[in-house]
């Protein structure tokens, strides 16, 4: 006979799949409204999470919005700059006035200015990290204290394989040291809350194949990106997918503080 413990019978009774279900949780997605927060957005609807769709862009998160309610998604979209404090305690207020609670947060909005550094302007590398990292901080400061007082939650930030190593031959110090920034922020939010109930971890991404990499200034880049990885292609946001629902679910309820490589083995060298 069987012996009949979690293994045998699944956590709460439930088989490992299930344990990768969203349903009944609330997610917001920062930058959601194209490239890899589209795509996060999209994997945290169809795992069953309702969605809130965080854009800059009133028309980018919007046409998202568009697509997960042809899922037969619930989302709805808010128009938030994360630089400023005000608009992000709103964007709180107005999730958990609609939907009663926030369990989910992915924090993914980020800006590069690429330059090499004794050109860097200064007004540039305050933009950086006003956006990829005081930016960072208040949606966290924000969605932690929510979820702190349910004694539950999942927060993932978006930071970069440009974490630890100097991707090339591209120039971006100010990028680099603010993904830097955000591991460091997300161990040090990990380490507060984690006899709290609140998870913390950051996916670190390679260079993924986005409408940004179309651009004059980057498209010549490719043939050494994908020179310098070892499966020799780009990431696509698909890529990272599996990773979003797995760092939002129950999985990975005793990982925290981690962050989750996904760059086709490019910080192998």
């Amino acid at each position: 006979m069987p012996e009949f413990d979690e293994v045998f019978s699944g956590v709460d009774g439930k088989g490992i799949f299930s344990r990768y279900s969203l349903a009944g949780r609330v997610s917001l997605v920062t930058g959601g409204g194209q490239g890899i927060g589209r795509a996060f957005a999209h994997a945290l609807g169809e795992a069953g999470s309702k969605v809130a769709i965080i854009d800059m862009s009133k028309e980018r998160a919007e046409h998202v919005v568009s697509e997960l309610h042809e899922k037969k998604i619930e989302a709805i979209p808010l128009t938030v700059d994360v630089r400023d404090e005000v608009q992000i305690k709103e964007m709180i207020v107005k999730i958990i006035d609609h939907w009663g609670k926030l369990d989910i947060a992915f924090n993914n909005a980020g800006i590069n200015k690429n330059a090499a550094a004794e050109e860097t302007k200064l007004k540039d590398w305050d933009a950086t990290f006003s956006v990829n990292l005081r930016g960072m901080f208040l949606c966290c400061q924000a969605e932690g204290r929510v979820m702190l007082q349910a004694g539950y939650g999942k927060i993932i930030n978006t930071a970069s394989m440009s974490s630890i190593i100097v991707p090339h031959p591209q120039k971006q110090a100010a990028y680099n040291t603010s993904k830097a920034g955000v591991v460091q922020l997300t161990k040090s939010l990990a380490a507060e809350w984690a006899d709290r109930g609140v998870r913390v971890n950051c996916l670190s991404p390679g260079i993924i194949h986005t409408d940004l990499l179309e651009t004059e200034e980057l498209k010549p880049l490719t043939a050494q990106w994908i020179h310098d990885i070892p499966m020799h292609r780009l990431g696509e946001v698909t890529d990272l997918q599996g990773a979003a629902v797995f760092l939002a679910s129950s999985v990975s309820d005793y990982m925290t503080g981690h962050n989750l490589i996904i760059d086709g083995g490019q910080t192998l060298w």
